[in-house]
């Protein structure tokens, strides 16, 4: 019988040893970090890899050497917050690009209830993951301080609340965005200037309504609570935000909305009180996410850099994998002005 159409034989460690010129241990040394070979034979067996188109045995490799070689993406929110929010989705595909170059895969990990983060940590004490890039983590969420204790190598998105100087972590600043984006605001002539925040148990729910009342501050404005509303960077929460301020607030003039999301809920609630956005009420948002150009009017927002953070995320957590002590990155954001203003 014909072997045409016969699967072909995946190439082994040996015959990348073969194709190299080199012995199989020198090759094995090679995929286990390269110590003790020179440059020569290490350029050789990266060149058989590709030639034969060898693929590494990750499970064979994991009996070895103790890791998984795989890095998971715990999100600690309800599911419906990932389809939702385009922030999550921006921030995965960063890591999952930044991994690639590793040859590391990543593993989405969703845990919005307390039994699933209860599962979910003890799959990843078990050594299935050999660290972990959590996102969203609130204020009394206890998954990063038992992954911490059980010495799994972690990096938060944002600066963990009561723990950041425990947990590695790579932030955007801010206060310093929402500080440029209320200044802006006051700068182009808006006087009772609003806000929603975010939810007050996460970082950037602190900082971005700290950076608000700092600038009032400095601009010797008294704050006055009723122009400030809390949201859940939801949509709906946005709107239902909006709905309360202009009741408590109808002379308000522009607010100031911790998320571009939770801005489109406020322009929806706007436009249903026959407000007109910029001519009656300027809306500044904040991450330049896709919500902020698929807004109507687009969005002037502070713009988180995105690639950077997921790139930086990615970097810090292989070198804590690799023993490097926990270590935090905090990244300038920009003000992009469109229409809204």
């Amino acid at each position: 019988m014909s072997n045409a159409g016969a699967r072909r034989k995946a190439p082994t460690i040996h015959d990348v040893a073969r194709e190299a010129g080199v012995s199989r241990g020198t090759v094995s040394r090679v995929l286990n970090g390269g110590h003790y070979v020179s440059p020569a034979a290490r350029e050789a067996v990266d060149a058989a890899i590709k030639s034969t188109g060898y693929v590494v045995n990750r499970h064979a490799r994991s009996l070895i050497t103790g890791r998984s070689d795989s890095v998971g993406f715990l999100l600690t929110e309800p599911q419906e917050r990932f389809f939702e929010d385009p922030n999550f989705n921006v921030l995965l595909r960063g890591c999952t690009q930044a991994l690639a170059a590793y040859d590391i895969p990543l593993l989405l990990m969703l845990a919005g209830t307390q039994d699933e983060r209860r599962r979910i940590t003890r799959y990843i004490t078990a050594g299935h993951v050999d660290g972990v890039l959590l996102v969203s983590s609130h204020s009394g969420d206890p998954v990063a301080e038992e992954l911490r204790a059980a010495g799994v190598p972690l990096v938060a998105c944002g600066k963990p609340i009561g723990q950041a100087s425990k947990v590695s972590y790579v932030a955007a600043d801010d206060r310093d965005g929402a500080r440029d984006m209320v200044r802006f605001l006051h700068q182009s002539g808006r006087r009772r200037i609003a806000t929603v925040t975010g939810p007050l148990d996460t970082p950037g729910g602190v900082d971005r309504l700290a950076g608000y009342r700092e600038v009032l501050a400095e601009l010797g404005i008294t704050p006055d609570e009723r122009l400030i509303e809390h949201g859940d960077y939801s949509r709906a929460g946005g709107e239902a935000a909006a709905e309360r301020l202009l009741a408590a607030a109808p002379d308000l003039d522009a607010v100031f909305v911790a998320s571009d999301l939770m801005a489109q809920g406020v322009l929806s609630a706007l436009h249903k009180a026959g407000r007109r956005v910029p001519e009656d009420v300027a809306i500044g948002g904040f991450d330049d996410s896709p919500a902020a150009l698929a807004s109507s009017p687009e969005l002037t927002t502070i713009r988180q850099p995105w690639d950077r953070i997921a790139n930086e995320m990615v970097r810090v957590l292989l070198a804590q994998i690799g023993g490097e002590d926990p270590s935090a990155v905090i990244l300038p954001t920009e003000l992009i002005e469109r229409r809204s203003t």
